[in-house]
């Protein structure tokens, strides 16, 4: 999927005419949009029930088209000119690629009773792939956009994204939590939103005027369903099953302490390692909305640096290039938070900085990261942004 660096209207309705069908009115031409996604902190602790804190960002995934009534989502990519097709009435097993994602949602608003309709389209993103920013829950709400009437699902946004949720874990075989998929359906403009993922409440979360959120790429790419993430997702289970023998009442990791956590004596290590980054990943993330709303820069940098220390060291989903880019980050004064962001296993980290410090930031880690790695990095200065809707600029 193409990178370019704007997505705006007249550039998708151009290129819907360029690649499909030139007779095509540019007035008819519906763009949708789905934007990635930056946790700030708060990560794996979804699927235990947890509190997360992410903000959709304006990198993203934007779809122009024209419903069609052949019952197929015909998507050409902007980048390469491929073209792809999927039955969205009769959507048949997966194909283990990109249209996965559009399947996926495809069946599960049908199996949500609501109605789907074909779409011819071109697809474009500035989201780059395999970089954890949830570019998977973007192509989900972009393409539920899609099939959808104009005006968007007949659903509100939180339930849109449990349906795309069910999508990934039921259709593509990633058990991922809610967050990827609340975070592109509830975004707000200029502010992150902190879910609280077992009652499902969430408001949003004013950043401080002084801060602006950086993305740094390592260059190593992840892709969650080769990858790791449904073994740690056992572990936590194999926790809580553990402490649950003696206290039955636990539902989730939500629900434990260390001190329960203790009494759990036949826990094997490594679930054990998992359960406490989880604990004490739930208890960052209500500190870091206190020291947000103080505007107690030191205490932010606190927080994230202990948020990267322990998915580096109990929940193993850390890399050395993560792990370098958060120290170069870190070492660049006017830098106030770094960690990595997302599932792990490679893609990106997330820095809080002032306006000023961006360029020196860039500068070192353009200097430094590829004479230790052999990699390239890239930096995006990302702005946090409105959940996926229709665009109409």
């Amino acid at each position: 999927m193409g990178k370019p660096d704007t997505l705006g209207r007249e550039r998708m309705t151009s290129r819907f005419r360029e690649l499909t069908d030139a007779s095509v009115d540019a007035a008819a031409i519906r763009v949708v949009r789905g934007p990635g996604r930056v946790n700030l902190i708060g990560e794996h602790t979804d699927y235990n029930d947890g509190y997360v804190l992410p903000a959709a960002i304006d990198l993203e995934i934007v779809i122009a088209l024209v419903p069609t009534d052949d019952g197929r989502a015909t998507i050409t990519l902007d980048e390469t000119g491929e073209t792809a097709s999927v039955d969205v009435r009769e959507v048949g097993p997966r194909r283990g690629d990109w249209t996965d994602y559009v399947a996926g949602t495809a069946r599960e608003l049908t199996s949500a009773g609501l109605g789907v309709r074909g779409f011819r389209g071109v697809l474009a993103s500035s989201l780059p792939e395999g970089s954890g920013l949830s570019s998977s829950a973007a192509l989900e709400l972009a393409s539920a956009w899609a099939m959808s009437p104009v005006g968007g699902p007949a659903v509100p946004p939180l339930e849109m994204a449990r349906i795309a949720q069910r999508a990934e874990n039921e259709y593509v075989g990633v058990r991922c939590g809610l967050m990827d998929q609340f975070a592109s359906a509830c975004g707000v403009a200029g502010g992150a939103v902190m879910l609280d993922c077992r009652t499902l409440e969430y408001r949003t979360v004013v950043l401080p005027d002084e801060l602006v959120i950086c993305v740094i790429h390592s260059g190593v790419p992840r892709t969650l369903v080769a990858s790791a993430y449904n073994e740690r997702r056992a572990d936590c289970e194999r926790a809580v099953a553990a402490v649950r023998r003696q206290r039955p009442e636990v539902r989730a990791l939500r629900d434990v302490d260390l001190g329960m956590l203790a009494q759990a004596t036949d826990l094997d290590d490594i679930a054990r390692m998992r359960a406490i980054h989880i604990i004490e990943e739930n208890e960052r993330v209500l500190a870091t909305l206190d020291a947000l709303a103080a505007g107690d820069m030191p205490a932010i940098g606190e927080l994230f640096g202990a948020s990267h220390a322990s998915l580096r060291d109990l929940f193993e989903v850390s890399c050395p290039e993560l792990d370098l880019l958060v120290e170069l980050s870190a070492a660049t004064p006017g830098v106030v938070a770094a960690r990595m962001t997302g599932a792990g296993f490679g893609g990106c980290i997330v820095v809080l900085t002032l306006p000023d410090a961006v360029d020196d930031l860039r500068a070192r880690v353009e200097r430094d990261y590829p004479a230790r790695t052999g990699r390239t990095p890239r930096l995006w200065r990302v702005r946090a942004a409105a959940g996926a809707g229709e665009l109409t600029d």
